[in-house]
């Protein structure tokens, strides 16, 4: 090779190697292209008067139909807060007592991070991405098979999601198969989440009187109830209705003793559009969102104001067999239309969207995960839950797809900051300077450097090489690739492990099954 060569080799490289540097380099949160809480809202599906619609029908259905099974207790506060309950059994909603509570209701829920630095504000359309679900397997991406999820898996998935930036939450994804008691397991839920990351962490009770012990354990961790109270990192997700239009007894007792407590509720409505909800995308968005009020209604009589989140889940089905679609375009729609509902009503909300039906990170999987994802954010959803490393229609989680996930989301996320348009960013200043005796690119100018990290999400494992250098890489492993950043982020300490004096006193106090 001549020096002339070799010379313009170096420079390129040498170039390249600085424009990689610079997306390297850790940018400070407000100057991020993608950040947590940035705003969406610009897809609109439903028109005002849909919304109206959807609205007048979930008032009619809650004042006509109501809610059966609620417990006594429930019945207690219902009742007093201004329900009847008929002779069928029946907690009927009047009008007027459901519109004065979404008056009332809290506008805004802070969702408390353990150290401060990811605190979630649930307002307007900020959107969040995170886990969520109860798998019962493990996907094996490597090995192609799935096996029972252990709560190991979960403190990994934890671990995972600690390190990732666009994963701003960590509901509990799996249920931890390898314990058979309900209490312990629920217990260790609970730790084995917290002590993964100090995100902000969702989990499940299967029994009221465990909510007691849960709440003694967060106590410890934050360092005294006053503090845990002042900043509850931990929220409840609660399917308080077993569709359609029924109370779920224990779940309800559950979500009053969560609310005594200082947590947050999700208030969970989890039909099945063809089952347990009509079939159709918009009456399964009225059943749910007249579930959703009751849920309102219930928590602001046990607690007028109590946080809660306005929690429609309605899931998709395949009509053929009867089997859940959470990656068809379905799913994406009935996401995205109760993101509206949520700010028809101006109440912080969440829905499920990035869940796929593959059963392997695989391109079926990249392209379910990536629509209702994408549509989710867009629509301004608040929380979106089960947004990564979700497979079989929420049967499996694998940590692999975790990790390529934190790819899509940043890609979703981009999409959902969308096109400002600003005398800066029409550029015509430079258009004039590279076309007027410039050098008729914009490559290397002060603006396109400038900007090439506030503008551009660049993917941590996605490749985007020739073909030549990809095959001179040894023609890398998108699968392989997220094995190994799982290894590497597994082989070093939790950044969230408690402290040795927490770590003994949980222990003594209860009987934690991962190895200390």
């Amino acid at each position: 090779m001549n020096q002339t060569a070799q010379t313009a080799r170096t420079a390129r490289s040498g170039g390249r190697n600085a424009r990689r540097a610079a997306r390297a380099a850790a940018l400070p949160d407000h100057l991020r292209a993608v950040r947590p809480g940035q705003e969406g809202g610009s897809l609109k599906l439903l028109s005002q008067s849909d919304m109206e619609k959807i609205h007048a029908a979930a008032l009619e259905a809650l004042e006509r139909i109501g809610l059966a099974d609620a417990p006594e207790s429930g019945i207690a506060y219902l009742t007093a807060a201004g329900c009847t309950l008929g002779a069928d059994g029946r907690i009927r909603f009047p009008r007027t007592l459901v519109e004065d509570t979404i008056a009332k209701a809290n506008r805004s829920v802070t969702l408390f991070s353990r150290d401060g630095r990811m605190d979630l504000e649930l307002s307007g359309t900020r959107v969040h991405y995170g886990t969520a679900g109860a798998a019962v397997h493990m996907v094996d991406a490597e090995g192609r098979n799935y096996r029972d999820s252990t709560v190991q898996d979960l403190h990994d998935a934890a671990r995972i999601c600690d390190q990732l930036d666009n994963i701003h939450f960590v509901q509990r994804p799996m249920v931890c198969r390898d314990i058979a008691d309900n209490r312990e397991m629920d217990l260790n839920t609970i730790y084995a989440a917290c002590s993964g990351t100090t995100k902000h962490v969702g989990t499940s009770f299967t029994d009221p009187s465990y909510v007691r012990d849960a709440l003694e354990m967060l106590h410890m961790i934050a360092g005294g109830e006053d503090k845990w109270r002042e900043r509850p990192f931990v929220s409840n997700s609660n399917c308080f209705v077993v569709p359609p239009m029924k109370f779920a007894t224990e779940s309800c007792q559950v979500m009053e003793e969560c609310i005594k407590g200082g947590m947050p509720v999700l208030l969970l409505s989890a039909g099945m559009a063809g089952a347990t909800a009509p079939s159709t995308i918009a009456g399964a968005i009225v059943q749910a969102t007249a579930e959703c009020l009751a849920g309102l209604v219930y928590v602001n009589a046990v607690k007028p104001g109590a946080p809660a989140i306005f929690g429609t889940w309605p899931f998709g089905l395949d009509l053929r067999t009867g089997a859940m679609s959470v990656g068809s375009g379905e799913q994406a729609l009935l996401s995205a239309g109760c993101a509206q509902m949520h700010h028809f009503y101006d109440l912080p909300g969440g829905a499920a969207a990035g869940a796929s039906d593959a059963k392997l990170p695989d391109m079926q999987a990249g392209w379910e995960q990536m629509c209702s994802n994408v549509m989710a954010g867009l629509s301004g959803l608040n929380m979106i839950y089960e947004a990564a490393g979700m497979h079989s229609s929420l049967l499996g989680f694998c940590h692999e797809s975790l990790i390529l996930a934190d790819d899509i989301i940043g890609q979703a996320l981009r999409c959902v900051r969308g096109i400002e348009v600003t005398e800066e960013t029409l550029a015509v200043d430079q258009i004039a300077e590279v076309c007027l005796g410039g050098s008729g690119h914009y490559l290397g100018t002060g603006q396109t450097l400038g900007r090439m990290q506030v503008d551009y999400v660049y993917p941590s494992l996605g490749d985007r090489t020739s073909p030549k250098e990809w095959a001179e890489r040894d023609k890398p492993d998108l699968v392989a690739k997220a094995v190994a950043r799982k290894e590497r982020i597994l082989s070093e300490r939790a950044v969230a492990r408690f402290d040795a004096e927490t770590d003994a006193a949980i222990r003594a106090r209860f009987n934690i099954h991962l190895p200390a």
